[in-house]
């Protein structure tokens, strides 16, 4: 049996600078797109016991000026329960938060892409420059949150961040994993062959190519896994193949749900650094953050299993 921890031994625990408060956060999106906006309502709806004002940031006035009034004119009547605030950010303010969710793209793949491409690969160099910017600028600023990168490719968008901000590993994290698992169990729901993964399953790896999802923890079938893995893995395309971009089911469950299990201490699927010294890779894996400590799940498992997660940790770190 092996061990996730074989991957880079030397490399854990990662280490934020502190604790997050457990009420009253700052949470902060960059980029009002299609999953920035949906992120946004996502928060706003479910974010109110934990978060106090959510931040927002565009290049665009309009899009900021447009949420800023919807978002804040969305809760309960005689009020009943609080929502958070929503707020127009400036760029100087962009990093006054605990969390900064980077939602910037400039390469979303048109409809006409089709076939069975990784169209979040084909983001990769069109985004890679502006979240190195963007790190550069939390470096610059002395950021000690939470740099919640969820735009595409996550994997490979993270390492961009934290090599160019000198961000300690800890506080770079992707979400593209958590959508990745909810895929997985509609199939498995759908599909007797699959319904171990509903309770017993688990993902692993890059939001792409590489995906691992394995039937069970307890009774590993390979065969059964990898054909789980390909249905999810390709999910997406079966959406934009009806003519839509699949960005609602990332936006909120990699996204706005993901994030707020991050922020309560909670199990989350989401990218976290394997890595020593600027060699590694960021990998989806199940973990939480533990005071100022990130914990990720690890428990003996088959070879087959092992070697998939190995493989893909390694084509990340071969990705530059």
């Amino acid at each position: 049996m092996r061990s996730v921890k074989e991957l880079c031994p030397e490399a854990m625990p990662l280490i934020i600078d502190d604790s997050l408060p457990q009420k009253n956060l700052k949470v902060n999106i960059m980029a009002m797109g299609d999953v920035g906006g949906s992120l946004l309502m996502g928060l706003k709806l479910l974010g109110g016991d934990l978060i106090d004002t959510i931040g927002i940031f565009d290049i665009d006035e309009n899009v900021t000026a447009r949420y800023e009034m919807e978002m804040n004119q969305i809760g309960w009547p005689f009020g009943r329960k609080k929502l958070p605030k929503v707020k127009i950010l400036s760029a100087d303010n962009l990093f006054d938060c605990h969390m900064l969710v980077f939602c910037a793209s400039r390469g979303v793949p048109p409809l006409s892409v089709s076939g069975d491409v990784d169209v979040r690969m084909a983001q990769f160099e069109a985004n890679r420059e502006i979240a190195a910017e963007y790190g550069r600028l939390a470096g610059a600023a002395g950021f000690k949150g939470i740099f919640a990168v969820v735009s595409d490719p996550v994997d490979p968008l993270c390492r961009e961040v934290l090599t160019a901000s000198g961000l300690k590993p800890g506080q770079v994290r992707g979400y593209g994993l958590g959508v990745m698992n909810k895929r997985a169990e509609y199939f498995a729901s759908q599909d007797k062959r699959f319904e171990s993964y509903l309770t017993e399953g688990r993902a692993y790896g890059p939001h792409g190519e590489d995906l691992i999802i394995a039937n069970s923890v307890t009774n590993y079938d390979n065969q059964l896994s990898l054909e789980l893995t390909k249905l999810t893995r390709t999910a997406n395309l079966q959406v934009r193949q009806l003519g839509f971009k699949p960005y609602m089911a990332p936006a909120i469950s990699s996204g706005a749900i993901s994030l707020i299990l991050t922020l309560q201490g909670e199990w989350n699927y989401s990218s976290i650094y394997f890595g020593m010294n600027g060699e590694g890779a960021f990998l989806g894996i199940k973990n939480r953050l533990k005071g100022d400590t990130v914990e990720f799940e690890d428990f003996p498992m088959p070879e087959e299993l092992y070697e998939r997660i190995r493989k893909a940790y390694r084509n990340l770190c071969l990705l530059k």
